[in-house]
């Protein structure tokens, strides 16, 4: 075991930077969070400056170090988690970004997808990667960047030029340049890895015109990725985990066995189902991605990805005004007694799992004169059930068609999993248990676990399954007739905002 006995973890996300140090239980010590500017340069389109994300990742690091009172020869590693598919470009000697950094939500690149959807494409990068063709993905991002920034073909292709999504990026910097390298679960998410073979597949990197020198290493997500520049924190600090944040939450909420399943609710939402050492095949259009990568060794599991689940929060309290704070959804939503019938479909960058419609738009169903803000704050949290409702039922068919589903409740994490009232309509929803875990930040938990597994301060996995706790498990209590009704309310409003009629 390291006598250091605390890891740092950075998670680096959508909206927000934080970073928290554990101790060897587990248990959060320190923590320091920054909120950064997000960028809408067009209809759909969605930027971050990476120099922004880059400043306050250290003063987050440092800040968390600090509040636990603790020094650099406290901490024994660093593990990074990240907002995946996020797309930057940099210059490989001075690391600057070419470009500002294109955001997983962008979907600038649609028209580009649609055609090569339309060209045949589809099957063969299904067949590779366990992925849609969309623009959710990172390829068509890296693609759009070197076709308009001046000369970032030319000098990618001579190798001048680094792609990473934020943890390749974030790990180039606190390595002052030396480290160019990522885990299979972010190169899983980039459209352009065959998580089969597990590596950068030269037939699609052709597909989408991307020079193969610009591809961080890959690695497995608990490993050795190099050490800190000492002026950070006072000394250099070994990097031994990253993963991508959907995947480092799966670890931290211990499903480590296959039929188990977790979902995290931020900015998005996303499920993820683990299904072992075996790629599923989805017919029911979810995603087959890397959970994670231990000793060279793959764990799978199947996903689905909603777009906009706390994003929607944000816009009833930016957008609209009716609220100054998250936390007031849930009183608002215990105001009244139901919705009113009132339905909103979150689709303001497109549609994800189970539809993959990047031309819906968000829309609000079934207002009337005595309808007011309490009824719309309502139902944007149902709509995160509902389409949580999607993402279970696709996967459920999926797996159980060649296996038995053993999992018999949901994991949630994230900081809307905090609304009692949400999990408790989620249980509602799905008719399944819903177990809110002590440690609510599972995803930075991930991360901490994965370095901390190879830097020893956690002993194995099984030691990390041991120290999971429940804080909470929400019973399902909902009547079959009820649960059905505003179900089909729900789908009946999809299909509207899709145009099928």
């Amino acid at each position: 075991m390291s006598e250091a006995g605390h890891v740092l973890a950075i998670d680096q996300g959508t909206t927000s930077t934080r970073a928290i140090v554990f101790d060897r239980r587990g248990v959060p010590v320190g923590v320091a969070r920054r909120e950064f500017a997000q960028h809408y340069p067009a209809d759909g389109w969605v930027e971050h400056d990476p120099e922004d994300i880059w400043r306050d990742t250290v003063a987050v690091m440092r800040g968390a170090v600090a509040e636990a009172g603790l020094g650099a020869s406290d901490i024994a590693a660093i593990g990074i988690t990240n907002q995946r598919e996020t797309t930057v470009v940099w210059d490989r000697r001075t690391g600057e970004p070419v470009h500002r950094a294109i955001v997983w939500q962008d979907r600038r690149t649609a028209d580009l997808c649609r055609r090569l959807v339309e060209e045949g494409c589809g099957p063969l990068v299904r067949r590779k990667t366990g992925l849609l063709i969309d623009s959710y993905f990172s390829a068509t991002k890296i693609a759009w960047i070197l076709d308009h920034v001046p000369g970032a073909r030319e000098r990618a292709e001579r190798g001048e030029l680094c792609f990473g999504t934020i943890d390749s990026f974030l790990l180039h910097r606190l390595t002052g340049g030396r480290v160019h390298a990522t885990d299979a679960t972010n190169a899983s998410r980039s459209m352009v890895f065959d998580i089969h073979r597990q590596d950068w597949d030269d037939e699609l990197l052709a597909l989408f015109r991307i020079p193969r020198a610009m591809m961080p290493e890959v690695l497995d997500s608990s490993a050795e990725f190099g050490a800190t520049e000492p002026d950070l924190l006072g000394r250099p600090i070994p990097i031994t985990g990253i993963a991508g944040d959907q995947q480092a939450a799966t670890f931290g909420q211990a499903c480590f066995e296959p039929g188990m399943v977790k979902s995290t609710y931020g900015t998005g939402c996303f499920a993820l189902l683990n299904t072992g050492g075996t790629p599923v095949e989805s017919r029911s259009n979810m995603l087959t991605t890397v959970a994670y990568r231990l000793d060279g060794r793959t764990t799978y599991a199947l996903e689905g990805s909603i777009f906009i689940a706390g994003a929607a929060i944000k816009w009833l309290r930016d957008g609209l005004g009716i609220i100054t704070h998250a936390s007031q959804t849930d009183d608002m939503a215990t105001r009244v007694p139901d919705s009113h019938g009132v339905y909103l479909v979150p689709a303001f960058v497109g549609l994800g799992a189970p539809h993959w419609d990047p031309q819906a738009r968000a829309a609000v169903f079934g207002l009337t004169l005595d309808a007011g803000p309490a009824h719309i704050a309502r139902a944007a949290l149902e709509a995160v059930a509902y389409q949580t409702r999607d993402l279970r039922d696709a996967m459920v068919s999926d797996w159980s068609a060649a296996h038995e589903v053993t999992s018999d409740a949901l994991r949630v994490d994230g900081g809307m999993a905090a609304n009692d009232w949400l999990c408790q309509f989620l249980a509602d929803m799905l008719d399944l248990p819903v177990e809110r875990p002590a440690v609510i930040e599972t995803t930075a938990l991930g991360a901490a676990g994965l370095a901390g597994l190879k830097a020893g301060v956690y002993r194995d996995q099984a030691a990390l399954a041991g120290a999971w706790r429940c804080d909470r498990r929400f019973e399902p209590r909902m009547e079959p007739s009820h649960r059905a009704r505003l179900y089909d309310g729900w789908l009946d409003a999809v299909r509207r905002v899709r145009r099928e009629r």
